[in-house]
């Protein structure tokens, strides 16, 4: 097995993305930072979520990707492009190195800059003070951390139950939304908690 289809096999994780298209610059640009912001990764093209080949045209693609790398993300994020083929089909591979400028942010909207990091198979939004911490020549991102009350709340509820939602999680710990959201997104950064956004609530289960 090569390279590209071992990365296929294995797939999506902290260092490796699936896209079937690239249309959106101001989505892919969340992914393009979070992995300049974490530990750099690669982007394959012309990949479903579950895997499949469907293939691309690789000019198309780069054009919108160029366009997401210095117009969507500040400062601009540097990507390296390869082409490959499997069966007829053309993938291209885009390599996006850990960057030595973090953090860097993506245009969400118009005079709306925000934050991410690559979390297991997710691009997860940061706070202020997780992009600070991005600036310093070692994250202390991943370490564990002491937790609060309200933090392992949450994290005792998932040892007795499948998933969770923030609505769920607001009214088990009695947190207003904003707060809720902030420990759930600081405990998938740091490693306890898994964001699953695929279905139509976002939930989270145990890492």
């Amino acid at each position: 097995m090569d390279e590209l289809q071992r990365l296929i096999w294995l797939g999506e994780n902290d260092k490796v993305d699936f896209k079937q298209r690239v249309t959106q610059p101001e989505k892919i640009a969340r992914t393009l930072v979070s992995f300049a912001n974490t530990r750099g990764g690669k982007v394959l093209v012309g990949v479903k979520d579950n895997g499949t080949i469907c293939g691309i045209d690789p000019e198309e693609e780069k054009h919108t990707l160029d366009l997401a790398a210095a117009f969507y993300c500040d400062p601009p994020v540097t990507l390296h492009y390869e082409e490959a083929e499997i069966e007829g089909d053309t993938i291209l591979i885009v390599t996006i190195p850990e960057s030595p400028e973090k953090p860097h942010l993506a245009k969400v909207k118009e005079d709306d800059w925000r934050g991410y990091v690559r979390v297991k198979d997710t691009s997860v939004q940061t706070s202020r003070l997780v992009e600070k911490s991005l600036q310093q020549p070692e994250p202390p991102l991943f370490e564990p951390l002491p937790l609060d009350r309200h933090e392992l709340a949450v994290l005792d509820y998932l040892q007795l139950n499948p998933r969770i939602t923030q609505r769920q999680y607001m009214k088990l710990a009695n947190l207003s939304e904003r707060r809720a959201y902030r420990i759930l997104v600081k405990l998938v950064i740091h490693g306890y908690l898994r964001l699953h956004d695929k279905e139509k609530e976002d939930y989270y289960t145990l890492s």
